[in-house]
C-alpha cells in the first residue's frame, strides 16, 4: 500500500509490521529514517478530523488492521485503547473532547467518508484552520451531565470530573456500559442538538437523564432552576421528560419541580410585564380575580384591560397525571368569560420567551378590536 501524499504515513503495512515489497526485511538493520512496529509515524492527515481518537473500524478503512493498531497499544507504546474497539492516538490521557467522541465511537455508528491515500489534501482557509470537522454520528448521543455541560449549564460538572459519559442509544443497541462510557437506552430518540461538533440530546431530555443518576436533592434543584431561569427550556418541557421518565415518585425530584414551576411562573410573570412596559401597552390591573355582581367566581387572570373587556392569562400548566382535568378546568373558564364578552388571550412562557413582539402584536389586536364588540357583561374585579 502506497504512503499518504502528505508525507505522513509511507509503507502503512510496514510500519506496522506487515511484508511486502514496501516493507522493511525483519533481517536487515533498521536505519535511524525507518520507523520502528511500535512507534509509527502520526496519522496527522486524520487527526483534523478525529480529534486523536479513533475506532478500529475507521483505521482499518484507513489501511490499520486490528492486529497492528493493538500492537501500538502495548506497554510503552504510542497509542491506548480507551474503550473496546476505541483508540486514542496518543500516550496521555484523554481531553474532556476525547472521551465524548470516543463514547460516540463505542455506542453509535459512524458515518464517515475516508479521504483515498492518494488524494491531496485540502488547505484550509483562514477562518478554517483551527476548526475540525464533525464526524457525524447516528444512533447515539450525549445525554445526562455531560450534556448540560455542553448546553452550558453553570450547575454541571466540567467534562473531566465526570466519573461517566452517558450516551443515548435505541433500546435495541447489544451493548452494555463500560468504564467511563454509561448507556442510557430509549425506545425513540430526540433530534440531537449539535454542539462543538457533537450531538447532544435536547435539555429537557438531558436534564432527565441526569437527574435519574442524582440523589441530591440540592443538585437536582440547582439544575432544573438554571434550566428555566437560564433560558434553556420551559418548565412543561421539563416536567413532561421526568414523567416519562416515570421520576416523579422520588419525593427530592417532586420537592424540585414545584420550586420549578414557581421559577417558571414567576420568569413568566417578569417577561409579561416587560412586554406591556417595552411595547406601549395600556397598563392592566395585574393578578386577579373576575366574578360576577351578586354571583359566581369566574376565575382569576394575569392581566386585565377593564376598558377593553381583555384578559391575559398565563398557561404555565405543568404535563403530570392531571393534565387533562386541568386543561378541561382552563377551557371551561375561557368559554365562560368569552360568554360574557370578555376576550381571553392564552400566552405559554414559551411564547413569550421565544417571540415577545409577535404576543404583544396579538394583545394590541385584542385591545384595538374591543370597539368593534358588544359591549361585555359588567364583572366585578378583585385582587387575587
Amino acid at each position: 500500500m502506497s504512503g499518504f501524499v502528505d508525507g505522513t504515513v509511507t509503507a502503512v503495512s510496514g510500519a506496522f509490521g506487515g511484508g511486502n515489497t514496501h516493507t522493511m526485511n525483519h533481517n536487515t538493520p533498521a536505519s535511524t529514517s525507518t520507523p520502528s512496529p511500535l512507534a509509527p509515524r502520526p496519522l496527522r492527515h486524520l487527526v483534523k478530523t478525529q480529534r486523536r481518537v479513533m475506532s478500529g473500524t475507521q483505521l482499518k478503512a484507513h489501511g490499520v488492521s486490528a492486529a497492528a493498531a493493538l500492537r501500538q497499544c502495548r506497554s510503552g507504546g504510542p497509542w491506548q485503547q480507551v474503550l473496546p474497539g476505541v483508540f486514542l492516538l496518543h500516550p496521555g490521557p484523554p481531553t474532556g473532547e476525547e472521551r465524548l467522541h470516543a463514547v460516540l465511537l463505542y455506542a453509535g455508528r459512524v458515518q464517515e467518508r475516508v479521504t483515498p491515500v492518494d488524494a491531496v489534501p485540502t488547505q484550509p482557509s483562514a477562518g478554517e484552520a483551527h476548526a475540525a470537522p464533525a464526524v457525524p454520528y447516528s444512533d447515539a448521543m450525549i445525554t445526562g451531565l455531560a450534556a448540560l455541560t455542553l448546553h452550558g449549564f453553570s450547575s454541571a460538572p466540567p467534562l473531566l470530573s465526570l466519573d461517566h459519559v452517558d450516551v443515548l442509544v435505541p433500546r435495541t443497541r447489544r451493548l452494555r456500559s463500560n468504564d467511563f462510557a454509561r448507556l442510557v437506552r430509549s425506545a425513540g430518540l430526540p433530534t440531537p442538538v449539535p454542539v462543538k461538533g457533537v450531538p447532544v440530546a435536547p435539555v429537557p431530555r438531558a436534564l432527565a437523564d441526569a437527574v435519574a443518576q442524582l440523589g441530591d436533592a440540592n443538585a437536582v434543584r440547582r439544575l432544573l432552576t438554571e434550566a428555566v431561569r437560564g433560558g434553556h427550556c420551559d418548565p412543561a418541557s421539563v416536567v413532561r421528560e421526568l414523567t416519562r421518565a416515570r421520576l416523579l415518585t422520588r419525593p427530592h425530584v417532586v420537592d424540585a419541580v414545584d420550586s420549578l414551576l414557581a421559577e417558571g411562573r414567576a420568569i413568566a410573570e417578569e417577561r409579561l410585564y416587560t412586554m406591556v412596559r417595552e411595547h406601549g401597552l395600556p397598563d392592566p390591573v395585574w393578578n386577579v380575580d373576575l366574578r360576577l355582581p351578586g354571583g359566581p367566581h369566574l376565575g382569576g387572570v394575569d392581566a386585565y384591560w377593564p376598558d377593553q373587556a381583555v384578559a391575559v392569562e398565563l398557561d404555565t400548566r405543568a404535563p403530570r397525571q392531571d393534565e387533562d382535568a386541568l386543561w378541561s378546568e382552563y377551557a371551561r373558564k375561557r368559554e365562560h368569560l368569552e360568554r360574557l364578552g370578555i376576550t381571553v388571550v392564552h400566552l405559554t412562557p414559551r411564547k413569550l420567551r421565544d417571540s415577545l413582539d409577535q404576543q404583544a402584536a396579538v394583545v394590541r389586536t385584542a385591545l384595538m378590536a374591543s370597539g368593534d364588540r358588544d359591549p361585555a357583561a359588567y364583572v366585578v374585579v378583585l385582587p387575587r
